[in-house]
């Protein structure tokens, strides 16, 4: 099925529409690389306060048992 005639030039309309339209917004990429930097940090520090925690029983097993 063929369109209908027009008036209008298809090329000059089509440029006419690309330039009235808004250019793409481009997404920032520097919030994602802090939040991932941020978790990086936290969970580095979480591994270093358990490894240098001190156990929670301070007492030796072995010192409840007779030495018979």
């Amino acid at each position: 099925m063929t369109s209908p005639f027009s008036a209008l030039d298809q090329d000059a309309l089509a440029l006419a529409r690309s330039l009235v339209e808004r250019p793409a917004r481009r997404e920032r990429l520097w919030p994602v690389l802090a939040a991932a930097g941020l978790l990086a940090i936290s969970a580095l520090a979480f591994a270093t306060a358990m490894i240098m925690a001190p156990p929670l029983i301070s007492e030796h097993v072995a010192a409840g048992r007779d030495a018979n």
